[in-house]
């Protein structure tokens, strides 16, 4: 039997995404009730702006006061699309206070501070769900939290931003630089007019923050996660890409060390073998590949972002809490008991490919090779190719720390016959 009496929703923000979750709440309201079982009223939206036009957004819920409207009181669910630090945090413990559990697609503040939210909304009796926050509409936060629950994860490799995807596709098929790819996603509305979040790294760094802490078990903030954007990629970087058969993508990866005694969780672009499948994830699309005991390799993919896409997912996590609320529960919270450390990135072990300009001359691989060796730091392969007293020296290393990789780098640009170090690019999925 349906209860009769309405779940009371209050929306923090009312941009592209709260426009549409408002939009498909009052649209599909019968088939969400029917899902619930029970009705759910939208009892008030907080926007900053009140005069802006709203298309499908009733003028009579809309208020500048949030902080008013989460403590109303009779409020069940707060969803909150605002994004940012603060004022966000603020409403939301506020909401929890107040006895309403949280929705909320906020990645920069649970990654920085999720433990301390997790810890009101226990205090308080209630939930905080955010599948949002991390790859649009794509099932992650939900399937590491409770499908994958009885599992070990070992390993989650994944592309979550769709701009920095988006370029990077576009640099490796047509062949054109940094700046050309960035414009191009810029009017096509895929990066913003600022996109220093996006492509320097800190959008994927907080999701990645986010993916390790519930697949590890253990608390892992933004600080603790290695970041490195794509602007240095150039095209020379994807064309020698192409050589080794593979491509270039931002990389957010994260994984538990070999002894199970601590994580490691980071962001960078990195070469990928053609034949692994990250290396068809094309356009602005994401996808992330989980690793566990059990369950083995799974990937998810599908848009990261987008208004009906993050939309999806905050209601979903809405349809969640709302069951939860009638059946006077509340469902799964931070799962931090492994407490492992994060170690620092000179400690994280992979290959490497480095390119350098050396002399053209008899002596100077074997100088390279010497360096190399003596910071132990094993070679796999190397290609050289000169013209005119000049020439390209690229080296693909086995598994190498990254502070072994540093010091070897270091003490190659001390060599006379060494010019320069044009590129240095990491190699996973192999």
């Amino acid at each position: 039997m349906m209860r009769t009496r309405p779940l009371k929703v209050a929306l923090l923000g009312c941009g592209v995404v709260g426009s549409e979750v408002a939009r498909i709440m009052t649209t599909h309201a019968d088939d969400l009730a029917a899902r619930i079982g029970a009705p759910v009223e939208l009892a008030g939206i907080a926007v900053r702006r009140p005069d802006r036009v709203r298309d499908g957004v009733p003028a009579e819920l809309v208020t500048t006061d949030a902080t008013a409207l989460v403590k109303r009181g009779d409020i069940d669910v707060v969803i909150e699309v605002i994004g940012g630090i603060e004022p966000a945090r603020t409403l939301i413990t506020t909401a929890f206070e107040h006895g309403a559990s949280v929705v909320s697609a906020n990645k920069a503040l649970v990654a920085a501070d999720g433990a301390a939210l997790h810890a009101a909304a226990e205090a308080n009796g209630a939930d905080l769900y955010y599948e949002a926050a991390v790859a649009g509409a794509i099932p992650l936060v939900r399937p590491l939290r409770e499908s994958l629950a009885g599992d070990k994860v070992n390993r989650v490799l994944g592309i979550v931003n769709g701009t920095t995807n988006f370029i990077l596709d576009k640099m490796d098929s047509t062949g054109a630089g940094y700046s050309e790819a960035l414009d191009e996603a810029t009017a096509l509305g895929y990066a913003e007019a600022d996109p220093t979040a996006d492509v320097e790294g800190f959008d994927a760094a907080a999701k990645a923050a986010i993916l390790a802490g519930i697949a590890f078990h253990t608390r892992v903030t933004i600080d603790d996660v290695y970041r490195e954007g794509l602007t240095e990629v150039t095209a020379a970087d994807m064309a020698s890409a192409r050589r080794m058969g593979c491509t270039v993508k931002l990389l957010a990866i994260c994984e538990r060390a070999a002894d199970g005694a601590s994580v490691t969780a980071r962001v960078h672009p990195a070469m990928i073998p053609l034949t692994h499948p990250l290396a068809s994830v094309r356009e602005a699309y994401n996808a992330v590949f989980i690793e566990a005991d059990a369950a083995g390799q799974l990937m998810f993919y599908g848009p990261g972002a987008g208004g009906s896409p993050t939309a999806s997912a905050v209601l979903g996590d809405l349809v969640a809490v709302c069951r939860n609320k009638l059946a006077g529960a509340t469902g799964p919270g931070e799962s931090a008991y492994t407490a492992l450390p994060v170690s620092p990135m000179g400690e994280v072990v992979t290959r490497y490919h480095i390119s350098l300009d050396v002399a053209d001359k008899p002596g100077v691989l074997a100088q390279v090779a010497t360096v190399f060796a003596e910071h132990g730091v094993s070679i796999d392969t190397v290609r050289q190719q000169g013209k005119d007293g000049e020439a390209d020296l690229v080296v693909v290393t086995h598994r190498a720390t990254d502070a072994a990789l540093t010091s070897t780098v270091g003490a190659l640009r001390e060599l006379d016959t060494v010019r320069g170090v044009a590129s240095i690019m990491r190699v996973e999925g192999e």
